[in-house]
């Protein structure tokens, strides 16, 4: 068995919520706006991994510096825990909650891996929610959340074999539903599988 590190949250990533600039500044939505500013529609049209969005801002919208590229964002309220990996500086809107690996973890960890954990952190966040009327993911438990990070190679291994299924199942364009949801679900057990280690006493 490999060898990996247990890592919360708040440690790997630096967090930060996201927001909509005002829609009554019409100098913020200018057509010629060139800044995304991702919703979860982008990513129920668009697919997880995105380098543009349907809605764009403009400088003077931004409050202080954009979220870097290769963030990821998560939504921890009204929808929870749906994800994407933003690979361009960017705006979301206030149901996401941004990650951005600190400096320290740069070199050691592969950015496919932490996607593909995402779903890990998903499911987690749908399972650690604040009581009340409205759909809020517990902050305080979301910085515990754990990352398990096996050495460089083996993440890029598991990256790897998850982009082959992930690519299996999205070249489904044709066939029998029931053949293409057998298809998904084994996708989503051998990631399960891939992303699960025992943690460490």
């Amino acid at each position: 068995m490999f060898g990996y590190a247990c890592i919360q949250l708040s440690q790997l990533f630096n967090t930060r919520n996201g927001y909509t600039p005002s829609k009554g500044n019409t100098e913020f939505w200018t057509d010629d706006a060139d800044i995304p500013w991702f919703r979860m529609e982008d990513i129920r049209e668009n697919g997880r991994i995105l380098s543009d969005s349907t809605q764009h801002v403009t400088r003077i919208a931004v409050k202080g510096n954009l979220f870097p590229a290769d963030s990821f964002i998560v939504s921890t309220s009204a929808t929870i825990g749906e994800h994407a990996w933003i690979r361009v500086p960017s705006l979301a809107n206030q149901r996401f909650t941004y990650l951005m690996l600190k400096q320290e973890y740069q070199n050691i960890v592969d950015y496919r891996y932490l996607y593909y954990y995402c779903y890990k952190l998903g499911e987690y966040c749908r399972t650690h929610l604040n009581q009340g009327n409205f759909a809020s993911v517990d902050m305080s438990k979301f910085g515990e959340f754990i990352f398990f990070l096996p050495e460089l190679q083996k993440q890029q291994e598991i990256a790897d074999i998850l982009d082959r299924l992930d690519r299996l199942c999205n070249d489904l364009t044709s066939g029998l539903p029931a053949e293409i949801e057998a298809r998904q679900k084994q996708y989503e057990y051998y990631r399960d599988k891939l992303l699960t280690f025992k943690e460490k006493a």
